[in-house]
């Protein structure tokens, strides 16, 4: 049993719905020994929305930490949202704090996410991927201090056919990867992806496969909980998607440095 969710979001991140509290109990009820919380913080997001007031946020998970002591191991993490001229920004930011683990994920693509269907209305299935996957490379090539890149193929959620083939986009995927494993650093799988209608999590197996054969090791396993009944949602199909890519255990990361767990 995978034991450990690294992908979550309480109230303060906002599209969050239910509080640190409320989210580490649920965690602690399903049987998890860990849980981190990685509340979104996206500079430069249009409206200025998904802007996280880590001070706040770091004292009151603290407070809960505390609160469940003995109970479940609570972990202090942050899901960066990249984009190319943020890098230096992005920096700074992640210096300034003692966060247990980061994720770089990219939501927005030339200043639009792909959650809006105006994206795919404009580039059309293909190219809205193939341009989702470019700015991957792009963002890594500016900020590559995270711990592992977020839900590699997220925008494939929120495509028109709910589906892609990962084959045919191989060559970028192919440089994605090999950026993240140059810079010494992993990826997770991501099962709100199963959640939002896909038949895989993110990413599709053929990119967890390729992730293993070009020699990554480094993978977390993240649930994207936004409330408490999604938190560990899927993870019986993690593992398996996990084994037939050839890996033998999952990572958890404390004080910005990997351990890996055996299934």
């Amino acid at each position: 049993m995978i034991s450990a969710d690294f992908h979550t979001h309480t109230t303060f991140s906002t599209d969050g719905t239910q509080s640190l509290e409320e989210m580490a109990q649920s965690a602690f009820e399903k049987g998890l020994k860990t849980i981190c919380f990685t509340e979104h913080n996206d500079f430069d997001y249009p409206d200025g929305e998904f802007l996280l007031d880590t001070e706040a946020y770091r004292k009151e998970l603290f407070r809960v930490r505390d609160e469940f002591s003995g109970k479940i191991e609570i972990l202090f993490g942050v899901e960066l949202g990249l984009m190319k001229h943020l890098g230096e920004r992005l920096r700074k930011y992640a210096g300034e704090w003692d966060f247990d683990f980061v994720i770089g994920s990219t939501h927005l693509i030339d200043g639009k996410d792909p959650y809006f269907p105006e994206y795919f209305a404009q580039l059309g299935q293909k190219n809205g991927i193939l341009r989702y996957f470019e700015s991957i490379i792009e963002n890594i090539g500016a900020f590559p201090d995270f711990d592992v890149c977020g839900h590699i193929d997220y925008a494939v959620r929120y495509s028109p056919e709910k589906s892609y083939n990962p084959v045919d986009y191989r060559e970028v995927i192919d440089e994605i990867l090999r950026k993240i494993l140059s810079a010494g650093k992993g990826i997770e799988i991501n099962t709100a992806g199963l959640r939002k209608g896909l038949s895989h999590a993110n990413p599709h197996p053929f990119v967890l496969k390729r992730y293993r054969e070009l020699g990554g090791e480094i993978i977390t396993v993240g649930s994207d909980a936004h409330n408490a009944a999604d938190i560990a949602a899927d993870f019986d199909a993690a593992e398996s998607f996990l084994k037939d890519a050839g890996f033998e255990y999952y990572t958890v990361f404390r004080q910005r440095k990997p351990q890996f767990v055996k299934f």
